[in-house]
C-alpha cells in the first residue's frame, strides 16, 4: 500500500479518492471546501491543511481541480505542492487544463526532482462514481506504468498518449467532439421539432442509424425531457473549448465549429445559465428559432 495524496475532492475528486481508499491506500487530502474533506476523513482519509502538507506526506499526489489557474496555485502557490514535494515523488494532474501550461508545470516540478503525469478524464460524475472513467495520460512511459494500477482503480479506458501535455491535448480533442456534437444534436432535434415531427421518435430512429452516439442517447434525452440539471456544467465546457481555441491560435489554425459552439455556450453564460448542464446549449438555438424542442 502507498502513501497517496489527493488535492481537490469535489464532485469528481471525492469518488475518485474514495476508490483509491477502498484498496487500503493511505490518502492525504486537501480541498478549499471543508465538507468533502470531513466526509472522507470520517472514512479514514487524513485531512491536511495545505497542499504543501499533502506533498510532504505523500509519495504520489493526485490533483483534481477546476482550471489551469487552480492547478498552478495548488502546485506553485503559497504552501503549494512544490514547497513540500520530495525528490522522486510523482504528481498526477487529473484536471482538464491547458496543454501548454501543463508542459511548463512538468518542467518546474522536474527542477524539484519530481515527475509529472497529466491524466485528464472523461466520463463525468457518473464515471467517477462508478470507476469507469476514460483516462488520457501524458508523461514518461515508465512513470505511467508505475501509476497505471492506481488509474485502474478509477477508470476503465486508460490510454497512454505520449509526453507531458499530450494527455491534455487528447482531452481538448475530446471536448471539441463533445461540444460540437451537442450542437449538432441540438440543431437536429430542433429542426425536427419545428418541422412538426416528434423529436423523441426522431431521436429513436437516429439511435439506430449512422448518427447514433452516446451523446445522442444521453443528451438527446435530456434535450427532449428538458432535464438540464448539471452533470457537466456549461462553464466547464467553456473552459475546455477556450483551451482548444487558445491552442488553435498558437498552432496557427482555425477551429470554426468549435468557435461557433463556444459562442452559443457564451450566450447562455451571459444569461446566467453557466451552471446548467452543457446539453442546455439547445436553449440558445431555441431562442434563435423561436421554438422549443418538446416531445409529443
Amino acid at each position: 500500500m502507498a502513501n497517496l495524496g489527493f488535492i481537490g475532492v469535489g464532485i469528481m475528486g471525492k469518488p475518485m479518492a474514495s476508490h483509491l481508499m477502498e484498496e487500503g491506500n493511505t490518502i492525504h487530502i486537501y480541498d478549499v471546501v471543508d465538507a468533502p474533506v470531513k466526509e472522507l476523513a470520517g472514512k479514514g482519509a487524513v485531512a491536511c491543511g495545505t497542499c504543501k502538507e499533502v506533498a510532504e506526506k505523500s509519495d504520489i499526489v493526485f490533483v483534481m481541480v477546476p482550471d489551469t489557474p487552480d492547478v498552478e496555485t495548488a502546485l506553485f502557490g503559497k504552501n503549494g505542492v512544490s514547497e513540500g514535494v520530495k525528490s522522486g515523488s510523482i504528481v498526477v494532474d487529473m484536471s482538464s487544463i491547458s496543454p501548454i501550461a501543463t508542459k511548463e508545470f512538468a518542467k518546474k516540478l522536474a527542477e524539484k526532482g519530481a515527475e509529472m503525469l497529466d491524466a485528464p478524464v472523461s466520463g463525468g460524475q457518473v464515471g467517477a462514481e462508478n470507476a469507469t472513467l476514460s483516462i488520457m495520460v501524458g508523461g514518461k512511459p515508465e512513470v505511467f506504468e508505475k501509476i497505471k494500477p492506481y488509474f485502474e482503480l478509477m477508470g476503465k479506458n486508460i490510454v497512454y498518449i505520449g509526453g507531458n501535455g499530450d494527455g491534455q491535448t487528447c482531452k481538448v480533442a475530446n471536448q471539441i467532439v463533445v461540444g460540437e456534437t451537442i450542437m449538432a444534436i441540438s440543431e437536429a432535434l430542433l429542426f425536427a421539432s419545428k418541422a412538426g415531427a416528434d423529436p423523441a421518435k426522431v431521436r429513436e430512429a437516429l439511435l439506430g442509424g449512422f448518427a447514433q452516439s452516446r451523446i445522442m442517447d444521453l443528451h438527446g434525452k435530456r434535450i427532449i425531457e428538458r432535464t438540464f440539471q448539471p452533470g457537466f456544467r456549461i462553464r466547464h465546457q467553456q473552459k475546455d473549448l477556450n483551451n482548444a481555441l487558445q491552442g488553435a491560435r498558437s498552432l496557427g489554425m482555425s477551429l470554426p465549429g468549435c468557435a461557433v459552439a463556444q459562442e452559443l455556450f457564451n450566450a447562455l453564460a451571459a444569461q446566467g445559465d453557466s451552471d446548467l448542464d452543457h446539453s442546455a446549449l439547445v436553449l440558445a438555438l431555441e431562442k434563435l428559432a423561436d421554438h422549443k424542442v418538446a416531445g409529443k
